[in-house]
């Protein structure tokens, strides 16, 4: 029988790398992505994370590569460093063997490395984020005047993230006959732009995304005040025994202040976000695997390309705007056969975002009760027993100090289960206690729409009005004709801005959207350039701008 990778027009050397790394059947997206790009074709493809997209540009590209040239022949970019060792590790299994040189390249690290492996022709792939292959371009050490293949990964987040015109700059650096490949989850108006201006007529393919999470996972969520989310937290740990912990925020502040808040109340956590050099990310993933951390607070985009084995609960400390997100998050845990948990904490104005979300996964997600006081002493208790129980059957080590000071207690006349008592009392005060934050509102909202009309519990919890007018200095709020109702986005608001007004995304500040109307902080300097567009472009409406 033939296997189904040489029908794709494989070359047998590389079937036999994916045989040896189990690789039976192509999934949905490589079986009509393989044939396209070895033909040559331009691809435009829609796919989400965990589709195998990464072995279906992979293998064509490295079947094209030409084993006797000295410069760099295919360039990869993605939006983290993760995601970019995480596909050169896989073009490295696909490559084995065949002596094909791949390097990763991503701030963070240092340049010695990368310049000596340029300098040497010693990179026949280069896979990095856009930032330090743009700063790399500019010192002169990558050269991309003779590049066959570009490939860029999960365009819509290297969107959101502000990378629209590194991009740009690094495409228009590459020869117009190149072959190209974009991937993304979504295809917003930018990302079709980029396709339209820097793509050959190119192939699109969709493959349908994940339509349920999955059945191993147990979700259940909890109606909390806003400010009694890290209460809300502090419960749910106390309560429950977590092994790995994966907490998600909207926010890379609300990542370093929800970590902050944790630790400084006894639970070892650790925050994840894209400020963090390569150097401090490596340490916390280290951490993790050791056992000392248990609980990782992330951002979305920081936790693509995690390895992180065994996360047993996964909690959406802020919900995800996009339900998709939400799939992709509980997605987490329950991995390789195993089962996991997945928390999510809903505030009363996010009651028609978390409606999206059940609609999306196609079920009613349970709300449950926040432990109290005494499920949280139960839950402690039949701990302790269990640590007990477990060290009675695998023996408690012999200890002649201990047999003396036993023998010399009952020889005073001590009954020894009082004495027992008194030696899990010593333990228990001497161990460390996680501290378990008080609710603000003992009596979470309900869903009683009586008891929401007299305590208010509906109200949108805004911001006091003052607070609503004040902004960072040197920031402009400008507003614009869109919001939540036209399924306006964060991610849309930076995307748009970098690529239609050419700004950098890493300077837009407070983004704020409502119903139908969005307020975003510009930097001074940069409000003439975005007044200069009567209107913008989101999908397809057209939205006008204002000075607020």
């Amino acid at each position: 029988m033939t296997n189904p990778f040489l029908a794709l027009g494989l070359e047998p050397r590389w079937v036999a790398n994916l045989t040896a790394l189990g690789y039976t059947e192509p999934t949905p997206i490589q079986a009509q992505a393989i044939p396209l790009l070895l033909a040559g074709h331009d691809l435009l493809g829609r796919s989400q994370t965990g589709t195998g997209k990464t072995a279906a540009f992979g293998l064509p590209l490295l079947q094209s590569l030409d084993p006797d040239a000295t410069h760099v022949q295919a360039l990869v970019v993605t939006p983290t460093r993760e995601l970019a060792l995480q596909v050169t590790q896989a073009l490295r299994d696909y490559a084995r063997g065949q002596g094909v040189s791949i390097l990763p390249v991503y701030g963070g690290q240092g340049y010695g490395p990368q310049l000596r492996a340029l300098r040497r022709g010693r990179a026949a792939v280069v896979v990095g984020t856009p930032g330090r292959l743009l700063d790399l371009l500019q010192r002169g050490a990558l050269r991309l005047d003779q590049v066959r293949w570009v490939v860029l990964d999960e365009a819509d987040e290297m969107l959101s993230m502000g990378f629209i015109d590194d991009i740009t700059t690094l495409l228009e650096a590459t020869p117009p006959e190149r072959q190209t490949a974009l991937f993304s989850a979504t295809l917003p108006r930018p990302v079709r732009a980029l396709a339209e201006g820097y793509m050959r007529a190119p192939r699109h393919i969709a493959i349908q995304p994940q339509e349920t999470t999955a059945r191993g996972i147990t979700q259940q969520a909890f109606r909390v005040r806003e400010r009694d989310k890290l209460a809300a937290l502090t419960r749910l740990l106390a309560a429950h025994s977590i092994a790995t912990g994966l907490i998600f925020c909207r926010t890379r502040a609300n990542t370093r202040a929800v970590a902050q808040a944790l630790n400084d109340h006894g639970w070892p956590a650790a925050a994840l976000h894209g400020d963090m050099s390569q150097a401090a990310r490596e340490d916390v993933f280290a951490a993790v695997r050791r056992g000392h951390v248990r609980l990782l607070v992330a951002t979305d985009v920081a936790a693509r390309g995690l390895d992180i084995a065994q996360v047993s609960h996964v909690i959406n400390y802020d919900l995800p705007t996009d339900p998709e997100v939400y799939i992709h998050r509980v997605g987490r845990t329950a991995r390789a056969g195993k089962t996991g948990l997945a928390w999510s904490l809903v505030t009363p104005r996010e009651r028609g975002l978390w409606r999206r979300i059940e609609r999306r996964v196609r079920q009613r997600i349970p709300f449950g009760k926040l432990p109290s006081a005494q499920d949280i002493a139960q839950a402690r208790q039949s701990r302790l027993l269990e640590q007990l129980q477990r060290a009675l059957e695998e023996g408690v080590p012999e200890s002649q100090a201990a047999r003396q000071v036993l023998h010399t207690l009952v020889d005073q006349g001590h009954d020894p289960l009082t004495i027992t008592l008194a030696a899990l009392h010593l333990a228990q005060a001497h161990e460390p206690q996680a501290k378990v934050l008080p609710l603000h509102e003992p009596t979470a909202w309900t869903s009683e729409r009586r008891e929401h009309r007299r305590r208010g519990a509906w109200e949108r919890e805004r911001r006091p009005r003052r607070e609503r007018r004040e902004r960072e200095p040197g920031m402009v709020r400008l507003g614009f004709a869109a919001g939540r109702m036209h399924g306006l986005r964060p991610g849309d608001v930076v995307g748009t801005l970098a690529y239609q007004a050419r700004i950098p995304g890493a300077v837009i500040g407070r983004i704020q959207i409502g119903d139908d109307t969005t307020w975003v902080d510009v930097p001074q300097d940069y409000v003439d350039q975005v007044l200069a567009h009567d209107a913008f472009r989101w999908g397809r409406r057209t939205v006008k701008v204002w000075k607020a």
